[in-house]
């Protein structure tokens, strides 16, 4: 499989967090390749969207969302967990999508830790070269099922923007 080409994160981020769906994140650490499909993403769609850290204009946190689409924006919360998010969208607007669940590593903080994705990334694009990547849903792969949710834990946004539904999840039975 090819990584996915940089013009498909240069997209309305809610079309590109639906897309991420069943396609599969790919972290090459040493000589060894992980592969993993995603299954759960949160979209940030910018400057008004108040749950995301752009809702209050650039800082020095957040100016990797201003960055071109394909840039990984990698950022440190609670004083001890790394989130993954993939930049989207025109350079200067400042949106991305946070990965929050893999087949095999539920939760966004869990991803990172077990995938070694920490502020060593932040600022760089997805490509080999970086050691992470993103990589279309396999040709033999149906159209997957997703279910559009509210985000988690994003209270602080007031209740109009934690309600929106920017959460997909992969549909299974257990779901």
């Amino acid at each position: 499989m090819k990584p996915l080409p940089h013009s498909f994160f240069d997209r309305p981020t809610l079309k590109v967090a639906r897309e991420l769906i069943g396609c599969f994140l790919v972290r090459k650490i040493g000589g060894k390749i992980e592969r993993h499909m995603i299954i759960e993403v949160e979209a940030y769609d910018g400057f008004k969207d108040e749950a995301s850290h752009a809702s209050h204009g650039m800082t020095k946190r957040n100016q990797i969302m201003f960055k071109s689409a394909g840039h990984i924006y990698v950022y440190f919360t609670y004083g001890m967990h790394w989130m993954l998010n993939i930049v989207t969208g025109p350079l200067e607007y400042p949106a991305a999508v946070l990965i929050r669940g893999l087949e095999s590593e539920n939760g966004p903080a869990r991803l990172t830790k077990k995938l070694k994705i920490d502020g060593a990334l932040n600022g760089k694009m997805l490509s080999k070269k970086n050691g992470l990547w993103i990589e279309g849903r396999d040709a033999s792969m149906k159209q997957p099922k997703i279910m559009r949710t509210a985000r988690v834990g994003v209270l602080y946004a007031g209740k109009l923007w934690a309600e929106k539904k920017y959460r997909f999840v992969l549909k299974t039975e257990s779901n």
